[in-house]
């Protein structure tokens, strides 16, 4: 099994664990962003998007280059990938879990005998 850094993806989780945060990555994954472009669809202060940045910024998700008086934001996707990586396993687990499931209902399905169906209406005697 891969070795994970525990604090690393902590510190994405709790990143990605807030909307706002999650539809400013959104937004970045569409491209590069100002600061002001990532507070524009929330009701909220510059300095209150900035501090939503900054979580981002902590977590490495995103990268924020200041160009003169203006801060560009650009998404690091990377820490989304160790993020994926660790919910590969418990993806894995429910998939063959469904998996087995399935086969279960399917072979119970086969083996409980079915009543004819009734014809549709409007459908008698053709």
């Amino acid at each position: 099994m891969v070795e994970y850094d525990s604090q690393t993806l902590d510190t994405i989780f709790h990143a990605l664990g807030d909307a706002t945060r999650r539809a400013m990555l959104g937004d970045l994954a569409v491209g590069d962003r100002t600061v002001g472009e990532l507070a524009e669809p929330f009701a909220m202060s510059l300095a209150a998007a900035s501090k939503h940045i900054k979580v981002l910024e902590a977590a490495g998700l995103i990268r924020r280059d200041v160009r003169g008086r203006t801060h560009v934001c650009s998404l690091e996707p990377m820490p989304l990938m160790s993020a994926d990586q660790w919910l590969g396993v418990y993806r894995r687990f429910w998939t063959n879990r469904l998996d087995t499931l399935e086969q279960l209902l399917r072979a119970d399905d086969a083996a409980t005998p079915h009543p004819p169906k009734p014809p549709l209406p409007g459908t008698e005697g053709e």
